[in-house]
């Protein structure tokens, strides 16, 4: 099998991982976001299992979409620092915005609880209340966003251990803008790529945090 095959395989497995969260969300919260996270949890999960992405299948038979589709994002990137020292960093959600450029600050409200600042075109922001549903020290932190949310969004980071102290981060997001023009500024907090974005943010946070020296 070549390395290529392994890696592809890998995030196969955290994609299917982060699909049953976020299914597991969506049975909790119930209602409509509820019906959301779950939806979204199973294409995860379908397309970790066949390695087919119905989005994009179906994305050939339209145009340029409209505001109230989904915007899924997901990348992983492997850091030369324990599982539980990145997860450290990451639970601190105050230090998110560093780690992701969309994000203007997240502040903690109480153990569970946070309040998110987006970055949106022409600057101005959007901003929810979030909650944080799957804590698992040193392995995995899930959320989602609270009733009465400007952007229904959830979300998974996944600490995966590999040999001589290294960490597979996998950052799984899902965004659903309102409808509207807010929709459309919401549908941009990507940039036109949203996967390169990411990629971008966590090849950032990879260089940053690996030249700290021992994080505290």
């Amino acid at each position: 099998m070549t390395n290529n095959q392994t890696g592809m395989d890998q995030t196969r497995m955290m994609t299917g991982a982060a699909g049953g969260a976020l299914v597991l969300m969506g049975l909790r919260k119930r209602g409509v976001l509820g019906l959301g996270l779950a939806a979204v949890g199973g294409y995860l999960a379908y397309r970790a299992a066949t390695g087919h992405d119905p989005v994009m299948a179906a994305a050939g038979l339209g145009g340029s979409g409209t505001s109230s589709k989904p915007i899924f994002v997901e990348h992983s990137v492997v850091i030369d620092r324990t599982p539980q020292q990145v997860y450290d960093y990451w639970r601190k959600l105050e230090n998110l915005p560093r780690i992701m450029s969309h994000l203007e600050s997240v502040t903690e409200l109480d153990t569970k609880r946070s309040r998110w600042v987006a970055k949106a075109p022409l600057g101005t922001h959007v901003e929810w209340e979030a909650e944080i549903v799957n804590d698992k020290p040193g392995q995995r932190i899930g959320w989602h966003s609270l009733p009465g949310a400007t952007v229904d969004n959830a979300g998974s980071v996944q600490f995966e251990e590999l040999p001589n102290g290294h960490t597979r981060v996998h950052v799984a997001l899902s965004y659903r803008p309102p409808a509207g023009p807010l929709g459309a500024a919401v549908a941009k907090l990507f940039g036109e790529e949203p996967s390169q974005q990411i990629a971008e943010d966590l090849q950032k946070f990879k260089a940053s945090f690996e030249g700290m020296g021992t994080p505290a």
